[in-house]
């Protein structure tokens, strides 16, 4: 896996102080992508050893709240075989820090199973890390520049873990459930009280 760019101290993609890891290869191709040129899968430096533990190491600060990635996109096959070790180790060694996930796959068609970017073995153990996933592509048409965390507004952001809690055994969300992340009520209604 390549990598754009990392963000030591990105306030955009997330609540909070954060690290952006963005990856290379996104074969969605969205028209209006603000970061067209990570949709090329050999964009960007290798993701060595070296990169995941600065990484880590940027996570250290407490005013650090946690970890973003981004792309070109994250769930794409080949990037998510890497994450995964990225996103697990994360949960170990810095249990406080919350981890956003941004794609242009729809959870709940794509990333679950029988979707079409899921990988046994792999995705659930990535989502399972996941603690807001901001899920659904860059639509232009939709483009709305007073979204909080997002581009466009068919995108969603997912409460990860609350959702993930209602799969059924047939591997989907029951009753297609999907719980949406809590904003602060001031930026989720768009009103300045």
């Amino acid at each position: 896996m390549n990598y754009g760019t990392i963000k030591y101290c990105d306030i955009a993609n997330g609540v909070g102080v954060r690290t952006s890891l963005f990856v290379s290869g996104c074969r969605l191709h969205c028209p209006g992508c603000f970061n067209g040129e990570a949709q090329d899968f050999g964009f960007g430096l290798p993701f060595e050893r070296s990169t995941e533990d600065a990484i880590l190491d940027s996570l250290r600060p407490s005013y650090i709240r946690g970890l973003s990635l981004l792309g070109g996109d994250p769930m794409e096959p080949e990037n998510q075989q890497v994450l995964v070790g990225l996103v697990e180790r994360v949960v170990r060694e810095r249990p406080e820090k919350d981890i956003w996930c941004y794609s242009g796959y729809v959870y709940d068609r794509d990333l679950v199973l029988g979707g079409s970017h899921w990988l046994e073995g792999v995705t659930d153990r990535l989502l399972d890390c996941v603690d807001v996933l901001v899920d659904g592509p860059f639509v232009q048409a939709q483009k709305d520049i007073t979204l909080r965390f997002r581009g466009s507004f068919n995108q969603r952001l997912i409460d990860l873990a609350a959702t993930r809690a209602t799969i059924g055994e047939d591997g989907v969300p029951a009753g297609g459930i999907i719980v949406p992340w809590a904003d602060e009520t001031v930026f989720a209604t768009h009103t300045m009280n």
